[in-house]
């Protein structure tokens, strides 16, 4: 145990300096999500005055959720991208010969993933409070809402980890780009789920990212809501597993097959 806590750490510290050497994985994590919260929060600042829509701040403080939510989806999808680099350079089959547990390799990821989801939370809020956010959760509400960013990255590090694991080609998931974009606005993320329109409405509904979003933004505009939260730590979980499960026999697979 202690060996494989010793990998999964060196790994995850591999990955973490591994996406600040590179644009191209740092961009989507904090450039991308921050310039478009600045544009929708520019160039629609008084949607909040539409009826029905939820007592906050600002519509910046509504929008934070989505820009943390939005950072740790692409921190999932630029993981995957750099762990399929790391297949088509080879790096990953030295780590696969190597006396190693196996799937310690994935958790190592993982757990770089994470600690850039903790990172991505923790900028979003902290420019939340340089303008002028307020809150609402206090300090229990940050952490509530770090520690579900966290977990979230983690959950989502799985999902692109699989599919880099199954494909072993780096432009297929960066491919999911768009597509990522497709799941999350059809969320609750940019706008309430009473204002939204069929079909968006029903989809977001049972969206899981909604679940997830939901739980995040509570702390910051009312405060901690114990049924948000566990819906949303209930989302995380399930594609958590979801996303084990997958990366699982997406190795076993790559291990069959080289």
């Amino acid at each position: 145990m202690r060996t494989n806590l010793r990998v999964i750490r060196a790994l995850g510290v591999r990955s973490i300096r591994q996406t600040f050497r590179r644009p191209q994985l740092m961009a989507p994590i904090i450039v991308f999500p921050t310039l478009l919260l600045a544009v929708q929060t520019g160039g629609a600042g008084s949607a909040v005055d539409l009826p029905g829509f939820p007592e906050v701040q600002s519509f910046f403080q509504f929008l934070l959720a989505a820009g943390i939510m939005q950072s740790l989806v692409l921190a999932g999808n630029s993981g995957g991208t750099a762990f399929a680099i790391e297949i088509e350079t080879g790096f990953t089959d030295r780590l696969f010969s190597a006396p190693i547990s196996r799937f310690t390799i994935v958790l190592g990821r993982l757990a770089g993933t994470a600690a850039l989801g903790l990172l991505a939370s923790l900028w979003f809020l902290a420019l939340g409070l340089v303008f002028g956010v307020s809150i609402e959760g206090g300090v229990p509400g940050v952490l509530v809402a770090v520690l579900l960013a966290s977990a979230s990255a983690l959950a989502f590090g799985g999902i692109g980890s699989a599919i880099a694991l199954r494909t072993g080609n780096a432009n297929v998931v960066q491919g999911l780009f768009p597509l990522v974009f497709v799941v999350l606005f059809l969320s609750t993320a940019y706008f309430p789920l009473d204002l939204m329109i069929e079909p968006a409405r029903t989809i977001a509904q049972y969206n899981p990212l909604s679940f997830i979003v939901e739980g995040i933004r509570e702390p910051i505009i009312s405060g901690i809501s114990a049924g948000e939260t566990l819906e949303a730590v209930l989302a995380i979980a399930g594609l958590g597993v979801l996303g084990l499960l997958l990366s699982a026999g997406a190795l076993r697979h790559r291990l069959r097959v080289g």
